[in-house]
């Protein structure tokens, strides 16, 4: 068997759901058991995998340390101790596991309702002080009451069905539901404000992004009823915990609880720690036995799925396909890369634009398969080891490529088809393929409008040559004299006397001597070597 992938894990995670990896002969897994430096240096110099929770960095010096990783997992759901940028610069995918933790979180956010509405923790503490008056500790029954969600994903979600099953009603915040999934869950979508003004109990379930945070902030408190209840067990940020503390001294709302801070550990210091009517848990959502071996097995199926199979549909910064979908378009996705690569060579100079037109797949496969288009357009630039299907629409963007996409109408000659056109400043390069058959050959089938059939696979020579006798044969006789054996030779043209297209296929890598010495005949126009890999 081939070299093994090595999966590094700096942190703590459940041994028992990373057996997809430990258990799989593709894979070695290295888990840090008290690493000094040394032994985490040489760890991650084998790396091919990175496995995280949220204490260990992911960042530029990382990459300096594990100069063969492919990949990188959160074992759990927020990503904010990784440098995604960085790492999609790279090309190097990042996949979490949204899923794992779900139910702990939605149970924790329970958890803490219970406690801020009964009075849990400060009954708790009286009787452990030796007191024991009731009076001061009358809450809120739940039955009857709104509680308001903003963010309708999976948590939100889940907290609403416990919530609905202790008789309350739930209300929804979140810009991405639709009426008919509000409907399917119970939910009625209303506005922020109106979300903030009629919930009894508001819970938070949102990311951490540049337009949430301080997404709770003095004004939205004031909106809230002084009965109210806010959670937030999502992140820290998205509520100004300031105001929060305000809020709660003046009596603006009746409790909180929190589970997640700006700073982690929360600082000595923290106002937090002395306000009234207020919670606070250790960054707790995902703290269950089961919810720690569910996100290692679903972010080691990731990481197994990805190296294995290319899978990438957990993948935060790439286009997105897997599954059942990535089987049905993975030879397109293949020739695409391929027609790419032929595009970048013959259009060598500086690429303005390229458009990508594709019939017989969905319109949602068009980014996924323009990325793996584009990452083939870019190896002749910028090298194959460091562009992929990850980052190739990132650097288009960042040397100014214009990437466009149509779909095309089905065609009754191939089940797939693609074309790609190349503009660069001096010239067009046109070249499209297809999938022959049943089994799905792939061909190209045409370049810049001249009709042939290659097969894109070992060294290719494109040759654009005068219509005169006796190339074929001079060609012929060069390559011989280099020791370069003929497969194929395809030559087509479009009109008597006008310039024919040679396509050559041969068994041996092509180097730029040859090229050059071919380039030099009078009645070859150009030449140009292409090597297509797997």
């Amino acid at each position: 068997m081939s070299e093994k992938f090595v999966v590094v894990v700096p942190d703590k995670i459940s041994t028992a759901g990373l057996s997809a990896l430990t258990e799989d002969e593709h894979f070695e897994v290295l888990s840090n058991n008290d690493w000094g430096p040394d032994e985490i240096r040489e760890a991650m110099s084998r790396a091919h995998a990175l496995i995280v929770r949220s204490t260990t960095k992911v960042n530029r010096e990382t990459l300096l340390e594990a100069p063969n990783l492919r990949i990188v997992g959160r074992a759990g759901v927020g990503v904010d101790n990784i440098d995604v940028g960085v790492l999609t610069e790279r090309g190097i995918p990042v996949i979490n596991a949204p899923a794992g933790n779900t139910v702990s979180a939605a149970e924790l956010v329970m958890a803490l309702l219970f406690a801020v509405a009964r009075k849990v923790v400060w009954a708790d503490a009286s009787v452990r002080s030796g007191d024991w008056t009731r009076s001061c500790f009358k809450g809120m029954e739940l039955r009857g009451k709104t509680l308001g969600v903003i963010g309708a994903g999976r948590i939100g979600t889940e907290v609403a069905r416990r919530a609905q099953a202790f008789g309350m009603r739930t209300i929804a915040y979140d810009p991405y539901l639709s009426e008919e999934k509000a409907d399917e869950l119970e939910l009625k979508r209303l506005s922020l404000r109106d979300v903030l003004a009629h919930g009894d109990v508001v819970s938070l379930h949102v990311p951490l992004t540049p337009s949430t945070e301080g997404m709770i902030a003095a004004a939205e408190l004031r909106d809230m009823k002084s009965t109210a209840i806010l959670i937030n067990a999502a992140r820290g940020g998205i509520v100004d915990e300031a105001a929060l503390v305000t809020a709660l001294e003046t009596g603006k709302i009746a409790g909180a609880a929190l589970d997640v801070y700006c700073r982690e550990p929360l600082p000595d210091d923290s106002p937090l720690r002395a306000a009234p009517n207020l919670v606070l848990t250790p960054h707790l959502g995902a703290a269950t036995t089961e919810a720690q071996k569910f996100v290692a097995a679903e972010i080691a199926e990731g990481i197994r799925a990805a190296l294995l199979e290319g899978d990438l549909s957990r993948a935060l910064n790439a286009p997105v396909i897997g599954g059942e979908d990535l089987e049905h378009v993975r030879p397109l996705f293949s020739l695409a890369g391929k027609i790419g690569h032929v595009s970048g060579v013959l259009g060598r100079g500086g690429m303005r634009r390229v458009h990508i037109s594709v019939a017989g797949l969905d319109e949602e496969i068009l980014r996924p398969l323009s990325a793996a288009a584009m990452a083939g357009v870019l190896t002749p630039v910028v090298g194959g080891r460091n562009v992929n299907y990850v980052n190739a629409l990132h650097i288009a963007g960042t040397r100014g490529i214009e990437v466009s996409t149509t779909l095309l109408p089905v065609r009754v000659d191939y089940p797939q088809y693609l074309e790609l056109s190349l503009e660069t400043g001096s010239r067009k390069v046109s070249i499209a393929g297809g999938l022959l058959g049943a089994q799905l050959h792939p061909r190209i089938v045409e370049m810049d409008g001249y009709q042939i059939s290659v097969k894109p696979e070992g060294c290719l020579i494109v040759l654009r040559n005068k219509d005169v006798p006796g190339v074929i044969g001079k060609v012929g006789t060069l390559l011989a004299a280099h020791g370069v054996n003929i497969a194929e030779y395809r030559q087509v043209r479009k009109a008597e006397g006008e310039p024919a297209l040679a396509a050559i296929s041969v068994d041996e890598s092509v180097g730029y001597g040859l090229i050059t010495e071919l380039s030099a005949d009078d009645d070859i126009i150009e030449a140009r070597a292409i090597h297509f890999s797997g």
